[in-house]
């Protein structure tokens, strides 16, 4: 049985739009992979088991998609739930600064997937997602095709090399293998580890993306960790942090002081350092606050939504008809505007007020927006009331190695009289090792939530 429910207020727009709507707006760089011409069922669905609870396949399994797959199975006992990832193990971004400095182990930051998948009862399919059939309810796989009742698109960000390259692949790729952003799970988190660890001294250029972008103050902690590694181990080095906002924040008080008073000789700030050109053979950028020249870099491209979430036409435009980069979707129920049988949760998501713009990119909203979304999704399904709700947010920031003390901003929202989501942010910038306490304790919980 092919379940149909929909949400009160809202309209159900069916089929899906054709790709040539976004033709000349999407690089290609970014162009979908051809998807299977194979017919073939993976994972075929059963219709005539009697009883059987709705199809639920959720794209990415990061921290916002296993956090739907555990959350789902509780609210929908007999619910069939598939995660498509294609990573063979689960790399935490959150706590990997520290990890380049060696706080944490690798061990620390892995997690094998199989056992929450066990535990939880849950069907975990390791490949490449080529495509979508919204009209269908099929996903394309390396492996096939995957029916669906409800789709999740989980797939965290992309890097955007496309903005500052165009068509030109080979720097886009040039600059990825050696000068790599490593804000993505993969090889990039071991190439820029062994990038500090072996650097011998001159001076690193990092490239900050404009907002919205993943975990906004964590290129700050990671240029902390970078300098005290060098301070501690007397590496004559230089980090210029290209910025293109007109101040550091959040937390821009704390990390000024961590520039100022622990590596004032190293580490450089330059605000509204929007890139408008990098050479990534000869070492050089262009930004609108100067050129600079570099012995290594670290360069974040702009982030936008994962790959996916473009394959499946649902990127938001501009009144202007270009691309914003990010789903289009309800702000207040994570569906997808043009078909509300898919969500779309974590980093990839769309504009949430006008007020303040998106929720932070970060695991702590994603992992919270994955149990939102499984709370609303059964909600439907057993035909009662959809109730919205509102996540909060929580980082923590190491910024010394010696003694080893972090800053931290919290993030909370309400809805104002207006009908509209606002944000409130709580800046804690005096370090203490109390916060590097908290963060260890936060991050267990989370582990223990849709991992352990």
């Amino acid at each position: 049985m092919l379940l149909k429910s929909s949400l009160s207020r809202r309209r159900l727009l069916t089929g899906a739009p054709s790709f040539a709507l976004f033709s000349g707006l999407a690089a290609p760089l970014l162009a979908a992979p051809a998807a299977l011409t194979s017919e073939t069922l993976l994972l075929p669905r059963n219709v005539t088991a009697p009883g059987k609870g709705p199809r639920v396949v959720i794209c990415g399994g990061g921290w916002g998609g296993l956090s739907a797959a555990r959350h789902l199975r509780e609210e929908l006992p007999d619910a069939e739930i598939i995660v498509l990832e294609r990573n063979p193990i689960f790399w935490s971004c959150p706590m990997s600064n520290k990890w380049l400095i060696d706080v944490v182990d690798t061990a620390f930051l892995t997690h094998d997937m199989l056992h929450p998948a066990q535990k939880w009862n849950y069907s975990l399919v390791q490949c490449e997602i080529t495509g979508f059939d919204r009209a269908a309810k099929t996903v394309s796989t390396s492996k096939g095709k995957v029916a669906y009742d409800f789709l999740i698109l989980a797939g965290g960000i992309r890097n955007a090399y496309d903005v500052w390259f165009g068509e030109d692949q080979a720097a886009a790729e040039y600059t990825r293998q050696n000068f790599g952003s490593a804000y993505i799970p993969n090889s990039e988190h071991i190439a820029l580890k062994n990038k500090i660890h072996n650097f011998k001294g001159g001076t690193i250029v990092m490239t900050l993306p404009p907002p919205p972008h993943r975990c906004p103050p964590s290129p700050y902690e990671r240029a902390c960790v970078m300098a005290w590694h060098f301070k501690t181990h007397k590496i004559p080095a230089k980090i210029i942090i290209l910025d293109p906002k007109p101040q550091i924040g959040p937390i821009g008080q704390g990390y000024r002081q961590a520039f100022e008073e622990l590596y004032p000789d190293i580490i450089t700030h330059v605000p509204n350092a929007k890139v408008k050109e990098v050479d990534p053979w000869n070492k050089k950028i262009s930004t609108e606050a100067g050129d600079f020249s570099f012995d290594d870099a670290v360069f974040m491209p702009p982030h936008q939504a994962a790959d996916m979430v473009w394959y499946a036409d649902l990127i938001g435009r501009t009144d202007e008809g270009r691309p914003t980069g990010w789903a289009d979707m309800d702000p207040r129920y994570f569906t997808a505007r043009e078909d509300e049988d898919v969500y779309i949760i974590g980093d990839s998501m769309g504009a949430i007020s006008p007020h303040f713009g998106h929720y932070p990119k970060s695991a702590h909203v994603a992992n919270y927006i994955g149990k939102i979304v499984s709370r609303n999704l059964a909600q439907r399904v057993r035909g009662e009331e959809v109730l919205a709700e509102l996540p909060d947010n929580l980082c923590y920031m190491l910024v010394n190695g010696a003694p080893r003390e972090a800053i931290s901003v919290q993030f909370t929202y309400a809805l104002g009289q207006d009908n509209q989501v606002h944000q409130t942010q709580i800046d804690v910038d005096v370090r203490t090792p109390d916060l590097l306490a908290e963060d260890f304790v936060w991050v267990d919980g989370m582990f223990n939530d849709f991992l352990r």
